[in-house]
């Protein structure tokens, strides 16, 4: 099952070091046969179609469209877990129900706002929608995660005279580590490959399109250019890829430790 998940992966890779005229006329597999291997489809797409701009874009939406859930979701889930306040489980109830709400019909008031404040076609209008639309599942996943913690720690600390933030920085956070890291993978992956929120947000502009929204007009533009486009494609899936692989196991731990304790 590997093997075969990995072929067309590998197949994108070995097309896009591929001159044209080999992508045009053969298979990726004949390769082996007949080893032409280039690397002027990775020069073209990062030098004249944008495409080294639109990475370091998509490095400037993600990487704060990611922390900041995280943080703001780590909060709010921490004070759904443990602090008593009125409405409490209505809140809850309400980020439930959210979920539930496709963002597509949110896309039309939330840009005549970002239009009437000139926040639209800024990075700030794009990590403000990544966060909105991120919340509900951030809260509610850590909101789970946090309930099953023990309760005798925060107890222990409260009876130390330790103030709310204290556990929260020092106990919670540390012990919700697997948690946070699957989140952040969840949301990481999700902001990258997003090509809606960036293309109404931010708009087709080079100077702040992403990889998704380049790769989708190099789509439209070149046509028949499939040497170039295997080579965008597999630059803008390469950062994801390094992600996945580099933080599964605490992604692992994070999905089978809520599996276990949920």
């Amino acid at each position: 099952m590997c093997v075969l998940w990995l072929v067309p992966a590998v197949g994108l890779l070995v097309s896009s070091f591929r001159p044209a005229r080999a992508v045009a006329a053969t298979g990726w597999w004949t390769v082996w046969a007949d080893p032409q291997l280039t690397l002027e489809n990775y020069r073209a797409v990062l030098q004249t179609q944008h495409l080294a701009t639109s990475f370091a874009n998509s490095l400037v939406v993600t990487v704060p469209a990611t922390a900041i859930p995280l943080l703001v979701a780590a909060f709010g889930a921490y004070a759904l877990a443990w602090m008593d306040f009125p409405g409490r489980r209505a809140v809850a109830a309400a980020l439930v129900a959210l979920l539930a709400v496709p963002l597509q019909t949110t896309l039309v008031p939330v840009l005549r706002l970002f239009t009437g404040t000139g926040l639209a076609g800024t990075f700030p209008a794009v990590w403000l929608a990544h966060t909105a639309y991120g919340l509900p599942f951030a809260v509610y996943l850590l909101r789970n995660f946090f309930a099953t913690l023990p309760r005798d720690v925060l107890e222990s600390a409260s009876l130390d005279g330790a103030s709310p933030p204290v556990p929260f920085f020092r106990l919670i956070l540390p012990m919700s580590a697997p948690a946070l890291a699957s989140l952040a993978v969840f949301q990481f992956l999700w902001v990258w490959n997003d090509l809606l929120v960036a293309l109404v947000y931010l708009g087709g502009r080079p100077s702040v399109a992403p990889v998704t929204v380049t790769v989708s007009n190099l789509v439209n533009s070149l046509g028949g250019g499939w040497h170039l486009l295997t080579a965008a494609a597999f630059v803008s899936m390469a950062l994801p890829l390094v992600v996945f692989v580099g933080l599964q196991g605490a992604f692992i731990r994070g999905v089978l430790a809520g599996a276990v304790k949920g």
